[in-house]
This record gives structure tokens, sequence and C-alpha cells, in this order.
């Protein structure tokens, strides 16, 4: 093989690996601030998720397309939907950034996703912090000024950014 289809087919590659990281480590952040934190999240946070449980595996799948040298198109097409994910995580993350700073509603059920509350002997007040969500509209964290939704936004852009990159780059 020559050195211009070696790196033809490395650069894909290469950006499937990335974002497969990406991903992973985006939404390994989120459940770490939660089961760590102690961050409960709310009904946004936990649709915001969902970009990336797909995608992660995903990238991985356009990896190993890239490694098993399969067809160019179908690690391109892969990169591709990583990207639209990517950029519906990006809506998701405005979306939950402008209910929180009020700049438009939230869902009306946001605070109806938790499961039945079992107290574990104690009372039910000592509990609710522990089973019932937040509301969507209260920001839970601030980072430099973004709540996590708004870290997320700026997340999804970028790996959205390199996954079009990397689908539609010339070799």
């Amino acid at each position: 093989m020559s050195d211009a289809t070696t790196s033809a087919s490395r650069g894909p590659m290469l950006t499937a690996a990335f974002l497969t990281v990406a991903m992973a480590a985006t939404v390994g952040s989120a459940l770490a601030f939660q089961y760590i934190g102690g961050y409960i999240p709310c009904k946004l946070c936990y649709e915001q998720r969902i970009p990336y449980y797909v995608g992660a595996p995903l990238m991985l799948l356009a990896a190993l397309a890239a490694i098993f040298k399969l067809p160019v198109w179908i690690t391109r097409a892969l990169l591709i939907v990583g990207g639209l994910l990517m950029v519906y995580g990006l809506y998701l993350g405005v979306f939950h950034s402008g209910v929180e700073w009020g700049w438009w509603p939230g869902p009306t059920d946001c605070t109806n996703v938790a499961a039945p509350v079992d107290t574990g002997g104690n009372g039910v007040l000592d509990a609710l912090d522990k089973f019932v969500p937040p509301s969507c509209d209260k920001a839970a964290l601030r980072i430099l000024g973004l709540s996590l939704a708004g870290w997320n936004a700026i997340a999804s852009l970028i790996l959205a950014a390199v996954a079009f990159r990397g689908a539609f780059k010339r070799a």
C-alpha cells in the first residue's frame, strides 16, 4: 500500500477512535457527577446522555471498520451518524441551558421520573433528596458560569465538528 492510501484509511480510524474515547469520557464524567459527586440528574440531564450512549459504540464500530479495512464509505457514514448524534446533543444542551436561564419553559413533567420511594427505614423527608430528581430549570452546579448542560452543548458542538471533519475530509 502506498503512503497516501495508508494515511487515507488512518485518518477516519483515528477520528473514530478519538470520538469513541471523547464520547465515553463525556458521558462518564456525567455519571461521575451523579454517582461520586451526588448530583441527581433531572429528566433533561438523562436525555442529554442518549446521544453519547448511542454514539460511543457507533464510533467504536467506525474505528473497527477502518481497522479491518472495510470500504471507507462505511467508516465515513458512521462518522456522519456520530456527527448527527452530537448535533442532537447540542440541541438538547442548548434547550436545557435555555430552560435553566429562563429563556423558555421546560417540560411540564420534569420531576416525574422518580421511582417509588424506598426510605430504607428512614422517614420520607430524609429520603426525598435521594429519590426525587431536581427541577429542570435549576442548575445544580455551574462551572465558569456554565451549567453542566451548557458544557454539554460545547462538548457536543466540538465533537460534531470533529466527526463531520473526519467524515468529509479529502484524503
